[in-house]
């Protein structure tokens, strides 16, 4: 079956393509049974996801995965397309070309935004509601101060008025009791507001940073590049943004090991990170690539910077701690493109990763400007 029967089939609707599953309302175990058109279903789409790998010779990885099996079930039907458009047009299907399309995908930017505008409306319904709690307090405890002044009052009326002005004295306690009770619920009802508030700020701070090397992450970036984009076109100030990606990393796990990969990797982003400041902005974009954003710089002057990093981060001598044995030369390449000659900072993100690939392509170790 070719990739574009895979695909044609896969964007039929479900009722064409296989039966409902068995629906059984007796039991969980009975709820299992699995009918053999859709065992077979799903058999055959793991059979496809495995040939398009190995036809490609793309690596079986957890991202790798899920983007073939997006794009060959249909989920995901741009990415169907581009597969199918790369097919017909005998252009290659490569780990290349596969990171710059996830990497790059719009999709993810504005799953990003939308998910900031939730905890935006979240944040704020916390601080509406610690409003609301805390004037619910406020009038709660006036009104008993001013009902703790009447009992008094008719507590010395009630020496001389017998009976009756005891009990509406004992009723008006009561009422006292139950206001104080309020209160004190309202007030741990905002002081649990606050600390809410407090997790939810801590959350989103956390949200930003990549567990590993501590630098910003793509959420984070991802923010600063539409904001910067903004900001230039208001100021008329350059912007340029640039890709980074360590060279042969690959090679680097394979050898020695995930664990000593991740040390690489929080060395790296050392180094790029010592040219962070108020003009140019570093984080790690996902795996082993990394991106910076340099504010009012023109093109020359972010490539003098960058690569100014790209050598420091070549003379360096690595040694595997654990093993004794050294790493060898650890580069990275880098593609620069200036943000302000696009009206999409996302169409600066591709020319910026097409340059990336022709310093790959040129030898690596180096930094190619973009044109």
């Amino acid at each position: 079956m070719t990739l574009m029967s895979k695909i044609s089939r896969s964007r039929q609707p479900a009722s064409e393509r296989v039966p409902a599953p068995d629906q059984d309302q007796r039991g969980p175990e009975t709820c299992k049974t699995i009918s053999p058109l859709v065992r077979q279903a799903r058999s055959e789409l793991l059979e496809s996801i495995a040939d398009f790998a190995m036809k490609h010779d793309l690596e079986v990885n957890g991202p790798n995965l899920a983007a073939i099996c997006n794009g060959l079930s249909g989920a995901n039907s741009e990415l169907a397309q581009a597969f199918a458009a790369r097919e017909i047009n005998g252009e290659p299907i490569d780990q290349r070309w596969l990171d710059s399309v996830v990497r790059l995908d719009p999709d993810a930017s504005d799953r990003l935004t939308e998910l900031d505008k939730l905890m935006d409306q979240l944040e704020y319904s916390l601080i509406r509601f610690g409003q609301t709690a805390k004037s619910a307090a406020d009038e709660t405890s006036d009104q008993r101060g001013a009902l703790d002044a009447q009992i008094s009052a008719m507590g010395e009326a009630g020496m001389a008025g017998g009976r009756d002005v005891s009990r509406v004295i004992d009723l008006s306690r009561t009422m006292l009791q139950s206001i104080e009770r309020v209160e004190i619920a309202m007030v741990k009802s905002q002081a649990e507001t606050e600390s809410l508030r407090e997790s939810l700020a801590k959350a989103r701070m956390e949200a930003d940073v990549d567990h590993l090397t501590r630098l910003p992450n793509r959420r984070a970036f991802e923010r600063r590049l539409a904001a910067a984009a903004e900001r230039a076109l208001v100021k008329g100030q350059p912007v340029c943004v640039a890709f980074c990606d360590i060279d042969h990393f690959k090679a680097v796990n394979d050898t020695h090991g995930h664990e000593a990969g991740d040390r690489i990797l929080c060395a790296v982003a050392s180094t790029l990170n010592s040219v962070a400041s108020d003009d140019c902005f570093v984080a790690r974009h996902g795996g082993e690539e990394f991106v910076l954003l340099f504010y009012g710089l023109e093109m020359d002057d972010a490539y003098a910077k960058l690569d100014g990093v790209r050598r420091a981060m070549a003379l360096k001598q690595l040694m595997n701690r654990e093993t004794g044995r050294p790493f060898g030369k650890v580069t990275f390449s880098g593609g620069l493109a200036q943000v302000t000659n696009h009206e999409n900072p996302r169409a600066a993100l591709e020319q910026a990763d097409a340059a990336l690939y022709e310093a790959k392509q040129d030898g690596r170790n180096r930094i190619v400007a973009a044109s």
